[in-house]
């Protein structure tokens, strides 16, 4: 069972991971720095955020609180970040640690306590936190995508007006070989 959710939740993670890539990959490289309002984050600095937290949380994962003493998240909030090649390094940066760290568990770890600000989670539960919080942010940076290209943008998923075709091409897939991992590219 342990196994079964530690490649489900990778997986979830991968989807994740491409829908971000996805929506950044529409925008031009100046967009990247685009916010909204002064008050609000643009896609370079949620990347930052995001890397910042996975590099926290996902950095010796089993042994140490995942609020690191050397994370100074205030400044995943400072917009310094220049280049397109510097979002997609930073991007990547985090992604990796989180597959590495990922990657290592074995269903025996499933119950064994982490903490995170000084607060026991099981092993899931931390998943599943940070899970979720990737998935906000990622909602973030599709949605601050859409809103850059306007009528230009592509959509991610299933297009206004097109659920019915959508839907009639999925159930007429084979049953023995529709996965959710197919739906990811």
């Amino acid at each position: 069972m342990e196994e079964a959710y530690l490649k489900d939740v990778s997986k979830l993670f991968e989807y994740y991971r491409i829908l971000g890539e996805k929506a950044m990959d529409q925008v031009e490289e100046n967009d990247l720095f685009w916010k909204f309002d002064p008050h609000s984050n643009s896609i370079a600095v949620i990347v930052k955020h995001l890397a910042g937290n996975m590099l926290s949380r996902w950095t010796d994962f089993l042994n140490s609180d995942g609020e690191k003493t050397w994370r100074d998240r205030d400044s995943e909030f400072e917009a310094d970040l220049t280049t397109k090649k510097q979002v997609i390094e930073t991007w990547n940066t985090g992604w990796d640690s989180l597959f590495s760290a990922l990657n290592k568990l074995k269903g025996s770890d499933m119950t064994k306590t982490i903490y995170i600000r000084n607060t026991g989670h099981s092993v899931s539960e931390a998943i599943n936190r940070q899970l979720a919080h990737y998935a906000a942010h990622v909602g973030q940076i599709v949605l601050l995508a859409k809103m850059i290209k306007k009528e230009a943008w592509q959509s991610l998923s299933i297009p206004k007006g097109r659920s019915n075709d959508f839907n009639k091409s999925m159930f007429s897939r084979d049953l023995k070989n529709n996965h959710f991992t197919d739906d990811l590219t």
